[in-house]
């Protein structure tokens, strides 16, 4: 595994399965807080990142999150408090997130409540959505947003892999990506089945994995992977357009793309519309939303396969070769190619010449001469 390759991590935490990649401070299960955080380091952090004081606090009951602002209000983030209930720490099973000012001029605001008679009470305890109210309200505010993280090219490879395998992408702990079960996944053996599956396909990858064995179904066969995805051998034309010369190679690779019926583009439209159709048999007034949303989409590329298509052809009526492209070519070809007897002879140097490179030195004793060092080896140190 290279060495800067990141472990992935999957785990239980809560009532949620997640994977995470190290070196993101997402990475971190909330029973390894420090222990002033109290579990709740998962909602410290992101705010802190956004340059606010933070404590964790006792209240009736429970532990909760006090935040000040800079307009000098509080923001209280707390479990339910009466009546207290039992729940993993910093995983309850709703919030109320609340802003308040004593001083004038005077504050008192509910940002988020998932509690049973809440606005939010189907998010329940999904710290994601109370992390993302919370960040519009101090946006609204004028709070300073919090760092964009990098991403790394591992990070981005780790993705494919979970996306590929059932996982759904999320961001929490101060912009940091990472990946969770579905939240309406809850038998214990398709959750194995899923967490193995990505345990194997990451392992494949070359990922270092940490998980605990009770999320594994160790009976399970090892999947079959195949050696490149179909996005991996649609991403060798590009390659191939890349190193093309001549329009006619180039329109070849991109008529792969744009064809009419069976192109690549063609075959996306023809998905999205199918999966439209599937998901309006749910029958819910979202569903239907999300059905129109597709076929918004799938439109719209079909307009833009048209487009290409008639760019296509105006490239494959250039039929010429690239200049540049082409220049290159016959520098690499030049460049393996010996030169000819002739050739050699005319470039190689003179004896006068030779002998003039071959004359002993001035002594180092001359004025303003240093000696020359002499030339390290190459398994200097330094080299």
């Amino acid at each position: 595994m290279p060495p800067d390759q990141p472990l992935v991590t999957l785990q239980r935490e809560g009532a949620r399965i997640t994977a995470r990649a190290s070196g993101a401070a997402a990475s971190r299960a909330p029973d390894s807080d420090p222990e002033h955080e109290r579990g709740y380091g998962h909602l410290t952090s992101p705010l802190r990142q956004r340059g606010l004081v933070c404590t964790v606090e006792y209240g009736l009951s429970d532990y909760f999150v006090h935040a000040s602002l800079p307009d000098g209000s509080d923001v209280i983030i707390s479990p339910p408090q009466e009546p207290s209930s039992e729940h993993p720490p910093g995983y309850p099973e709703s919030w109320l997130v609340t802003r308040h000012r004593s001083d004038e001029p005077a504050a008192y605001e509910v940002i988020y409540d998932s509690e049973p008679d809440g606005p939010h009470a189907q998010h329940r305890g999904d710290v994601t959505r109370l992390l993302a109210a919370v960040d519009t309200r101090l946006d609204q505010l004028g709070v300073p947003p919090r760092p964009e993280p990098k991403r790394f090219a591992h990070d981005v490879a780790a993705d494919a892999v979970l996306h590929r395998t059932g996982f759904v992408p999320a961001v929490e702990f101060g912009g940091e990506h990472y990946h969770r079960l579905p939240s309406a996944m809850t038998d214990p053996e398709e959750q194995r089945l899923v967490v193995t599956r990505a345990f194997d396909m990451l392992r494949a990858d070359g990922f270092d994995v940490s998980c605990d064995p009770d999320l594994l179904e160790h009976d399970m066969p090892p999947p079959w992977i195949p050696e490149t995805s179909l996005g991996d051998r649609l991403g060798f034309l590009a390659k191939h357009i890349q190193a093309s010369t001549h329009t006619r190679d180039m329109v070849a690779n991109l008529s792969e793309v744009t064809a009419p019926g069976d192109g690549v583009l063609q075959r996306v439209v023809e998905i999205l519309d199918t999966t439209a159709e599937w998901w309006e048999g749910f029958g819910e007034p979202a569903d239907h939303r999300y059905a129109q949303r597709l076929r918004t989409i799938a439109e719209s590329l079909d307009s833009y396969a048209i487009e290409l298509r008639a760019i296509r052809g105006d490239l494959a009526d250039r039929h010429a070769v690239h200049p540049r492209k082409n220049r290159v070519r016959e520098n690499q070809v030049a460049a393996s190619t010996p030169a000819p007897p002739r050739v050699r002879a005319a470039l190689a140097p003179s004896p006068t010449a030779a002998q003039r490179c071959a004359s002993p030195a001035l002594p180092a004793t001359a004025a303003g001469v240093r000696p020359v060092p002499p030339a390290r080896p190459s398994s200097a140190p330094g080299r």
